[in-house]
């Protein structure tokens, strides 16, 4: 190591903020804190060019940030959720940019629309190479004993059968043309138990059950993984701690890394998984806590 290199490391340790600041002016530095900014232009050779995605609960936060990172990356993306008029404004925003997107109102909770969604993607361009299983609603927080048995019914039809319908719909299609990659939306919630959330808790404990069995596929050129966010900067997630009487601000203190999470942060954490470069990542979550699940 150079004396320069530790000289500025001492400095580091002795000098506080301002020594911090000259290091990283002069030295690459590890960046946990500041993600990058949603992906604006598409990539002629981008990593899923020629790939076909489809995405649920694609109108809003991760599942809309998701759509736009995999069309930037090439990808032609069929993606579905319920409320129609945003889905329409998400589509017409990526086509603005360049992206290669087609909008299928869909309700996860009825198989029915599942299997069309999934066919709208095979139907529209010929195949389907990855699938996001995204969407999901976070409920009034509860205490078990106050939770309403409808609530808890819709909880788990949206966030679990909503995945185990798309799955059962795109293995046969992944299998007959030799492979693919499915992704599902777990959570924090799916490796702890809070007392206030236990219909949310199990929901998502269900998710990494499934991609758990989804395993065994990998003889079909099939991977399964899920990824388990945090709290991330979506309108789910400020809507619930509205009703809590919480914010970003005093939350934010309370996790390993300090801060809201992004879902632009989250998006990048599902192409990595869908991507050829994570041939290896079959049957697991990706911890994407900040260090919370540590």
């Amino acid at each position: 190591m150079s004396d320069d290199m530790n000289t500025s490391r001492r400095a580091l340790l002795t000098g506080g903020v301002a020594a911090a600041a000259t290091l990283a002016s002069s030295v690459a530095v590890a960046n946990s804190m500041n993600p990058q900014a949603a992906p604006t232009e598409v990539k002629p050779d981008g990593r899923f060019k020629g790939k076909v995605v489809a995405v649920t609960g694609g109108n809003s936060g991760i599942g809309a940030a998701t759509v736009r990172a995999f069309a930037m990356e090439g990808a032609q993306v069929v993606f579905g959720a319920r409320r129609d008029e945003l889905g329409r404004q998400v589509e017409a925003d990526i086509r603005a940019a360049g992206g290669d997107v087609t909008w299928v109102q869909t309700d996860v909770r009825d198989p029915a629309q599942v299997e069309r969604f999934i066919k709208a993607a095979t139907e529209t361009y010929g195949r389907l190479d990855v699938l996001f299983n995204n969407a999901g609603i976070f409920m009034t927080p509860n205490l078990i004993e106050d939770i309403d048995v409808a609530n808890f019914e819709d909880m788990m039809r949206t966030n679990t059968f909503g995945v185990f319908y798309g799955m059962k719909y795109a293995i046969p299609v992944m299998k007959a043309q030799g492979g693919g990659v499915i992704v599902n939306m777990a959570s924090v919630a799916g490796h702890r138990g809070f007392p206030n959330t236990a219909h949310y808790n199990a929901s998502k404990h269900a998710v990494v059950g499934l991609t758990k069995a989804g395993a065994k596929l990998a003889a079909d050129n099939i991977r399964v993984a899920s990824i388990s966010p945090l709290a991330v900067d979506t309108p789910m997630l400020k809507e619930s701690f509205d009703h809590q009487g919480l914010t970003y601000e005093g939350m934010a203190g309370f996790f390993v890394t300090p801060r809201i999470m992004d879902a632009n942060e989250m998006a990048e954490g599902v192409l990595f998984l869908a991507s050829d470069a994570a041939t290896a990542f079959n049957g697991m979550d990706l911890d994407a806590t900040g260090g919370q699940l540590a």
